[in-house]
């Protein structure tokens, strides 16, 4: 049989997941001589051998590849026979042209749990144990390709014994970048708030498990950056973190040691507890159970009946989880708003009034990634914040026309103000950042541009043109005005529509409904009630829109529910409106007064179409909520309020043609909700749920269109997404709503990527602008 020599290449997610030792093993059991290289597009081999050999080598590189590992491209070709003495890893080659995928950090795989509980293993309770298939990678890597001395762990030489480990070709920790054991890795340190150390290692652990149980706050240095622990039932010590933290209402995620705990505490479906259980360990929202104030003090998520859960995401806290043996709060270690501290001497500083002690280590972090946070809506998991776990893996972009990956042009999506995350698309991908959070601080801005750093870097990619949101104060739109580059503004909803559509690898017909709470427009109307039809070639049309109301106080009623509905009232009925019985009680008489001054001379009352805002309506006018403390928190009381309804009564509401735009008119709903004296109050809630569905379907049936796309923050609602699913599908709609990246601001920058390609594609103007 003939001998020949084939060079191979493979794209995707192969560094970091084991693909090397991999290849290794695979050529010596077909006794193929060469070498494999990580190489910045991916891997690179070369074996020599049988013909038939190799045949079947190359089949099984896809058919047996590691766990988590992903091929997007082979490509094999002969190449000249040359003297091999056997099979060789060699180092790493770079190549500037290459683009390759970087994997997310992983929670510990089954092998590593074991010897971690191994009292004879010499890892036993090493809270930094990891192999090939497992451990930090996207939190801990300087640049590709993906070797130990590109990585944060090139500070910590290995052992003899790890050293041997990583050499073995047999050894789950064959080229296991992050390998390390108590002797030669990362080590625990517990210490005071001014950063002076109490205890080392094993004390360490102990010392903060000690400090936990006597009601202690602790700054953990976890995976992607600082949490805030907490005994999940101790009201004293959940008082203390939310005065300290300054987060009175919003609620809190928690940690469990396992999933039989959680299902002690909340109801947990079957998808819900493989969410749970996957490697990537992100926070899923559940249904508490009604009997659990015993181990989960209210405190933890004030009036509200759903509870963030999350199981281990490391060793570290899968000890600190299991050792513990009881709810911890895992929140993450900021102030509100800002980003999560990575570093120590930033976390003595930043949480140091927050904190009773630190739990640290001294392996560097080298960019913030918060917990993932998602629900199961409509039976498919629903992205609400997409970071560690997921974060940077790419999203495949659809192929509008007919370009190569060679002809398409990168392009840098700056995202929004609020929930930001930027893009970047290169070679065919669209690779989303991990949540960056909302640009209204220095610390937010400096990560704003480390992440852009980061993006570019790793994919060796210097795009030349920038997309940013229309809103001429956005900080990111702003940012943009300050490059030498050309620059692309997409009016935001139309992000959200397109977000929406590349998700689902769409770029034809469509229509979007997009509802938020907030998205500029050139009319200086606060939209966010919005459909949105494109035929695939044209410009995006927009077609219909939700009756306007005044928002007296402008951005002040975002966090006051009560002015929502006083401008709501005021839209219906004038100046009577503020002699509603629930207003009265919401507004004392001065400032019912100035009320009156602002509606009258249209005085920082700009015309609003937002169902975000409607929402905070109708929760005021129902006696939920008059103010808020966090973003969305009026409409998961009326969702809330709404729950164990399964009435599918709505309220009457009217189509109005005004000019190009089709109005959809809410009057005559809020009209019936206010003096619906035969429904409960839940009752109530549903309904207006029902008719927003009610009111989505007639825009539709009107359209025509068949493709819909849901997008919007409204649409982290569950009851709503599902009535509004259920409804459109009912008759006949094919509906998509998102998964993989949030429907919120988080999937904006996704979304300006695939608008800049598609409009390309479909020889549309984007309206470049160049400095």
């Amino acid at each position: 049989m003939a001998t020949e020599r084939r060079r191979i290449e493979i794209a995707g997610l192969v560094q970091g997941v084991g693909f090397r030792p991999f290849i290794y093993r695979l050529a010596d059991s077909f006794q193929l001589k060469g070498w494999v290289a990580n190489y910045s597009g991916g891997l690179r081999i070369e074996v020599q051998g049988k013909s038939r050999e190799i045949e079947k080598f190359i089949d099984k590189l896809s058919s047996e590849k590691p766990p988590y590992s992903r091929i997007t491209h082979i490509e094999s070709y002969p190449v000249a026979l040359q003297a091999e003495y056997g099979f060789r890893i060699l180092p790493s080659v770079r190549d500037a042209s290459s683009s390759t995928i970087v994997l997310p950090d992983l929670a510990p795989c089954d092998d590593c749990l074991r010897e971690l509980s191994d009292p004879n293993n010499r890892r036993y309770d090493y809270p930094f144990i990891s192999c090939t298939l497992c451990g930090p990678r996207y939190s801990i890597i300087y640049k590709l390709p993906y070797d130990r001395v590109n990585t944060s762990m090139h500070h910590f030489p290995l052992c003899g014994k790890c050293s041997g480990e990583y050499r073995d070709p047999l050894n789950r920790r064959f080229h296991a970048e992050p390998n390390a054991c108590p002797q030669c890795g990362p080590q625990l340190l517990f210490c005071n708030t001014a950063g002076v150390t109490i205890a080392k290692k094993s004390r360490a652990l102990s010392k903060a498990l000690d400090a936990l149980a006597q009601g202690k706050i602790i700054a953990l240095k976890g995976v992607g950056g600082f949490q805030l622990l907490a005994d999940a039932s101790n009201g004293k010590a959940l008082a203390n973190l939310r005065q300290r933290k300054q987060r009175p209402h919003k609620p809190f995620a928690l940690l469990y040691d396992e999933l039989k705990s959680v299902c002690q505490d909340c109801c947990v479906s079957e998808q819900e507890a493989q969410l749970l259980s996957t490697r990537e360990r992100p926070i899923v929202l559940l249904e508490a159970k009604d009997d659990n104030h015993s181990r989960i003090h209210p405190l933890v998520a004030p009036n509200l009946a759903d509870l963030g859960v999350m199981l281990p995401a490391s060793p570290l806290h899968y000890l600190l989880a299991q050792k513990y043996r009881a709810p911890l709060v895992a929140t993450s270690g900021n102030l509100a708003e800002e980003p999560i501290c990575t570093e120590n001497d930033e976390a003595f500083e930043r949480l140091g009034k927050i904190a009773d002690y630190f739990l640290v280590h001294n392996r560097r972090i080298l960019r913030p990634l918060d917990d993932s946070v998602l629900r199961v809506v409509n039976n498919r998991p629903l992205m609400l914040r997409r970071a560690r776990g997921y974060a940077p893996l790419p999203i495949t972009l659809p192929r509008p026309g007919q370009k190569g990956e060679s002809e398409r042009e990168s392009f840098l999506a700056l995202g929004a103000d609020l929930k930001n995350t930027v893009a970047l698309s290169h070679a065919g991908w669209a690779y989303p950042s991990q949540h960056i959070g909302d640009l209204g601080s220095a610390n937010t801005l400096k990560h704003f541009n480390q992440t852009i750093g980061d993006l570019t870097k790793l994919q060796q990619c210097r795009p030349k043109k920038l997309i940013h949101d229309l809103h001429p104060g956005y900080t990111s739109h702003r940012w943009a005005m300050k490059q030498r580059a050309v620059r692309i503004g997409v009016q935001h909803h139309i992000a959200h529509l397109f977000s929406c559509m590349a998700e689902h690898a769409h770029s034809g017909p469509a229509l979007g409904i997009c509802w938020d709470g907030t998205g500029y427009d050139r009319s200086g109307i606060v939209r966010g009630g919005e459909f949105f039809h494109w035929n695939g070639q044209s410009p995006v049309k927009h077609i219909a829109s939700f009756r306007t109301f005044p928002l007296p106080g402008g951005e002040k009623a975002v966090r006051e529910p009560r002015r929502s509905a006083a401008g709501l009232l005021y839209e219906i009925s004038g100046f009577v409106a503020l002699e509603n019985r629930q207003l009265k009680r919401c507004f004392t008489r001065g400032e019912r007064q100035n009320l009156v001054t602002m509606l009258k001379g249209e005085i920082n009352s700009p015309p609003c179409s937002s169902v975000g805002r409607l929402f905070d309506a109708v929760s005021a006018l129902l006696g939920l909520t008059t103010h808020t403390s966090f973003e969305g928190q009026a409409a998961m009381a009326l969702e809330q309020c709404a729950r164990g309804v399964s009435s599918k009564d709505s309220y009457p509401f009217s189509l109005v043609q005004k000019g190009d735009l089709l109005e959809v008119d809410w009057t005559p709903c809020i009209s019936a909700l206010i003096y619906d004296e035969n429904r409960s109050l839940p009752q109530r809630a549903a309904a207006f749920h029902n008719t927003l569905a009610q009111m989505a379907l007639a825009v539709a049936t009107q359209q025509g269109e068949k493709n819909i796309f849901l997008s919007g923050g409204v649409f982290q609602n569950k009851r709503l997404t599902e009535t509004v699913t259920a409804l459109l599908e009912s008759q006949g709609f094919s509906v998509h709503s998102h998964s993989e990246v949030p429907p919120n601001d988080g999937g904006i920058s996704l979304g300006q990527i695939h608008y800049a390609q598609c409009m390309d594609a479909a020889g549309q103007s984007l309206g470049e602008e160049s400095s």
